[in-house]
């Protein structure tokens, strides 16, 4: 079996203040975030797109939003309620499209080409979040090592 060099983080800020993300980031050598929310707004301080990037910035880490992997919102509504089966087929078919397709190729390109990634999404659990799909549909492509950040609570 081929050596795994690369690596594609994942993380969720759902309870989690942007620091304790920022410094979880941080501390992990992430050099690229890749936003994969559909909506990059957040009422968290913090998150919504433009502060994120900020954040980020002064840290030394780039931002990119693909809103083309971003859940649909009968996806996000099936999620809240609970019906991850629904979410994953929703999620699915999602994935068929031309502009997901094509961000998966540009995020399974940036993986190859870059310092190690992330994958964000607002859930803090990733086996109840698209970002888990589009982390193993990489990891299967690019032979990357998948690992699921937890920044902590406070």
């Amino acid at each position: 079996m081929a050596r795994r060099t690369k690596r594609l983080f994942t993380i969720g800020y759902e309870q989690t203040p942007a620091k304790a993300v920022l410094d979880e980031l941080e501390a992990a050598g992430v050099k690229l975030l890749v936003d994969v929310r559909a909506v990059a707004s957040s009422r968290r301080p913090g998150f919504s797109k433009n502060q994120l990037a900020a954040g980020l910035d002064e840290r030394g880490i780039s931002y990119l939003h693909l809103k083309g992997l971003g859940t649909p919102k009968e996806g996000r509504e099936a999620a809240r309620s609970g019906k991850f089966d629904l979410l994953h087929r929703i999620y699915s078919k999602h994935l068929k499209t031309a502009q997901a397709k094509e961000e998966l190729d540009e995020l399974s390109a940036l993986v190859k080409q870059s310092g190690p990634v992330c994958i964000l999404c607002y859930e803090r659990d990733h086996t109840h979040c698209h970002r888990q799909w589009i982390a193993e549909i990489i990891e299967d492509r690019e032979g990357v090592k998948v690992e699921n950040l937890v920044a902590p609570q406070v």
